[in-house]
């Protein structure tokens, strides 16, 4: 409920016209990497493109909220920009209300997809509240804007470390640690006391299975069990989804502690190579394989050394009869790694890059509890359940980020 104070109208209530006669639209052929002036069209990125043509750049009235027909994303712009050629509505509220509390407001709106068919005559018929004080529109929006760009913050931070994680590993298995002379391989190149060694001569391949559904006593136990939605993260300590002892038993298998859980059938594989090594025993369903390793090497290193060549791996997958992506068992049995002949030499690795997937965890976390509390605050502020008097945000102060990192 909100409060008393507030008024309620349709969004086509709160908007007043916006004329930008004579201002061109660009095409998508004619975006460019860099120029004077932002392309903003209806797509997910903030920016599409850039432009020099003048004669297409909105500079007034300003600031507009741009609003993604087919997408339903908005954006709000508060410097020159140019529109996109195709499903962009430009948005700007009367007054009396914030243009930038009006942005949020709309975003908090329920607007359910339609698939590509265009969604701003439903958009118009939704209803938003707002306080009839223009500080307290302003605050709001104030707190949002904050909360958001900590949230943006962190991604860009997230985004720098996997990239840093994917450089390192690259660099980790065709140099290795010990400056030695490269060699070229069938797989590629490395350090010359390395060789190529295939998935089975590292690693016992075990199946797992799902137990009945129907038999209640099968689940909800105390042991994970993985399938493809857990496998997006280096190393699991649990999953989902849990079965009991009996449903191991009955229609699964268990894997020990260090085994490597690798995605052979699902539309995962259409994007990444879903790979983990399990940090305790975990069953596991038939759309997984668990490799096993036979004691040369440990479950975390041949993980990484798997991931350091996925596109070779990936390159493998084949649709199945059911529109579904398959990897063959043939073809991870003969897969091949990069191998180093001094044991300290892989443990070293591992924990270089365990260094890294501690900071990248780390900020993965913090993104997913900024988006949470970006989603909660956006519906409590905009619905007048919570006021921003209620609020302490000192946390999302860049002082106190830097501290919880430095102490992390």
């Amino acid at each position: 409920m909100t409060v008393e104070s507030w008024a309620t109208e349709s969004v086509a209530d709160c908007l007043v016209p916006v004329s930008v006669t004579g201002k061109a639209k660009i095409q998508s052929r004619d975006y460019k990497p860099s120029g004077r002036f932002p392309v903003i069209d209806q797509g997910q990125e903030p920016i599409a493109g850039w432009t020099d043509d003048e004669s297409a750049v909105i500079d007034t009235p300003l600031p507009l909220i741009v609003f993604g027909d087919h997408t339903r994303v908005f954006k709000f712009l508060d410097t020159p920009f140019a529109r996109g050629a195709d499903g962009t509505q430009l948005l700007r509220p009367k007054p009396g209300i914030d243009p930038l509390f009006f942005f949020y407001a709309c975003r908090a709106v329920d607007l359910p997809a339609r698939g590509y068919n265009r969604h701003f005559t439903i958009l118009k018929e939704k209803e938003i509240s707002y306080p009839s004080s223009d500080g307290e529109q302003k605050a709001i929006a104030a707190v949002l804007r904050q909360t958001e760009s900590a949230l943006v913050q962190q991604s860009s931070l997230l985004d720098m470390l996997q990239e840093l994680k994917r450089a390192t590993l690259g660099e980790l298995f065709s140099r290795g640690l010990r400056a030695e002379a490269q060699k070229e391989t069938e797989i590629g190149l490395m350090p010359e006391s390395w060789s190529p060694r295939t998935i089975l001569e590292l690693c016992e391949i075990w199946s797992g299975g799902t137990p009945r559904k129907s038999v209640t006593e099968y689940w909800n136990g105390d042991i994970p069990w993985v399938s493809g939605k857990d496998l997006k993260r280096p190393a699991l300590d649990d999953a989902i989804d849990h079965v009991s002892a009996a449903g191991v038993e009955a229609g699964s298998r268990l894997a020990p502690e260090g085994a490597v859980l690798l995605l052979v059938r699902g539309m995962g594989l259409a994007k990444d190579l879903p790979v983990a090594v399990i940090n305790r025993a975990m069953a596991f369903n038939q759309d997984v394989k668990a490799l096993v390793t036979r004691g040369e090497y440990s479950g975390q290193f041949l993980r990484s050394a798997i991931y350091a060549g996925k596109e070779r791996l990936l390159s493998q997958i084949v649709p199945s009869a059911h529109g579904t992506m398959t990897l063959n068992l043939n073809d991870v049995e003969t897969f091949k790694v990069a191998c180093p002949s001094d044991p300290d030499e892989a443990k070293d690795i591992v924990t270089i890059l365990h260094t890294l997937d501690r900071k990248i965890d780390l900020h993965q976390t913090k993104c997913e509890v900024l988006e949470e509390l970006f989603e909660s605050l956006l519906r409590k502020l905009m619905t007048g359940e919570i006021a921003v008097s209620d609020l302490d945000l000192s946390a999302l102060s860049p002082a106190s980020t830097q501290h919880e990192e430095a102490t992390a």
